[in-house]
């Protein structure tokens, strides 16, 4: 797929993305959204100053000033473009995947999310010229500390109305650099960490929470230390997954149904975004708590904008994004964590565990995310809407087919859609019991090949 995605630039350093490649990067990025002053932000990855530092050479070779803010998560890298009076703006980071890559997450002015069909596609476009060189007025470089600010900013979301015990495992990455920073002034929070210290080699497990057994070690050790709930970051902050007092993982749909009601308790009737994915308990409790419940397709450019078209509050997507209104409508790791605590903190909810508050959400049955290497995915979508015709059928994302009654021990539902980061099929299916999960999965296994280990 080469290292222009469709919502971020990712590759292997050297071999896919080496300084020339990102000099140009910068040059393109600032002659294509014609910046006269951009930021850039970079992750701990062992080579992430020197591609930083050819991305900002580039910029300002095209005549953008630069506001350097070294060191930050993804999450701080959005405030400070959304705070800041810059054109734009980027984080040299390659999220989740491993030491040998890196990569760029770009935006526009206010943080706005910049994707393959707003830009990227013209920057790899651009990339394909010879490097332009300097203009005559070549911009100047600033360096500027914005982390004591981004903390502030954190802690204006905090608002605990009791003591809360929690564990948390960074990953070793971005979180341990904005975390310390930021939990001195949650004054009602009691902590025990895991791997805080930021290593671009990732030494103890990958940085990705989604995946079951990279929260093995924060569930051990909430199960040990007595806390409350637990929380696993991502390489570059901007996502986070939970779990409960037992250590038992609890799904990002399901907690995007329980934080909603944080945020409609502020603001009654609000709309929230949730990805098409998710359980259908997430509509069922946006509208108990009386919000509107808007679906929508996968990938933070999609939800963001429908969160800024709509004014909703809070959006949730099944692979632990979590987007805030009130900061800048961009996704964050670290206020999903702080709306948590929030959450369990309520007065209402003391002497309720996560446990408790999440059991009643777990009333259907979901496979999670299936993934399948497919050679050509389009056929495969039209077979599916061919053979499962006689059921009730969306193509927002993919195909999503709906079977049944609510109500009834035969509903159920699935969606299968075209990754837009990989080239795969994603199932995810979902049951009122979980014989027939396990029945309908199996089938569309049948149909749709072996699935990725």
């Amino acid at each position: 797929m080469g290292i222009f995605k469709a919502y971020d630039i990712r590759g292997i350093v050297p071999s896919e993305l080496d300084t020339d490649t990102a000099r140009k990067i910068g040059h393109a990025f600032a002659r294509r959204i014609e910046a006269r002053r951009l930021l850039v932000g970079q992750d701990m990855r062992t080579h992430s100053p020197e591609v930083a530092g050819a991305v900002v050479d580039g910029m300002l070779d095209a005549g953008a000033d630069v506001v350097s803010i070294g060191l930050a998560s993804t999450p701080m890298t959005y405030f400070a473009i959304g705070s800041q009076d810059v054109d734009g703006g980027l984080c040299v980071t390659a999220s989740h995947n491993g030491g040998e890559y890196n990569g760029m997450k770009l935006c526009g002015r206010g943080a706005t999310p910049i994707s393959k069909v707003n830009g990227i596609g013209d920057i790899e476009t651009m990339c394909q010229d010879p490097y332009p060189g300097a203009v005559a007025s070549r911009g100047k470089l600033e360096e500027i500390d914005l982390l004591p600010a981004y903390a502030d900013h954190v802690a204006s979301f905090v608002d605990m109305e009791s003591d809360v015990h929690l564990c948390i495992d960074a990953a070793n990455g971005m979180a341990g650099h904005t975390l310390p920073h930021i939990l001195p002034k949650l004054a009602r929070l009691k902590t025990d960490t895991l791997f805080m210290e930021p290593d671009g080699t990732f030494p103890n497990h990958e940085a990705n929470p989604i995946k079951e057994e990279n929260l093995d070690d924060v569930r051990q050790l909430v199960m040990a230390q007595g806390a409350a709930l637990g929380v696993g970051f991502d390489g570059d902050g901007d996502r986070c997954c939970f779990v409960d007092e037992t250590g038992r993982t609890v799904p990002a749909d399901l907690m995007t149904a329980l934080l909603a009601s944080e945020f409609l308790s502020r603001e009654p009737g609000s709309p929230v975004v949730y990805d098409l994915r998710s359980s259908w308990v997430v509509k069922e409790e946006i509208q108990r708590r009386g919000g509107k419940a808007l679906r929508d397709r996968v990938g933070h450019s999609f939800i963001k904008a429908t969160m800024r078209e709509h004014g909703a509050a809070f959006a949730g997507e099944l692979s632990g994004h979590f987007y805030f209104r009130d900061n800048f409508v961009c996704d964050s790791g670290v206020l999903a964590m702080v709306s948590a605590l929030n959450l369990v903190a309520r007065a209402e909810n003391q002497g309720r565990r996560l446990s408790e508050l999440v059991e009643d959400l777990r009333r259907y049955h979901a496979t999670g995310e299936i993934n399948f290497e497919v050679e050509d995915k389009a056929a495969a979508i039209a077979a599916l809407r061919e053979r499962y015709a006689d059921g009730r059928q969306d193509e927002l994302d993919g195909i999503t087919v709906e079977y049944g009654d609510l109500e009834s021990d035969d509903w159920w539902w699935f969606n299968v859609r075209m990754s837009n980061t990989e080239p795969l099929l994603r199932l995810n299916l979902e049951a009122r019991r979980p014989e027939t999960r396990d029945a309908r999965r199996d089938e569309l296994i049948g149909l749709l090949g072996t699935p990725e280990a």
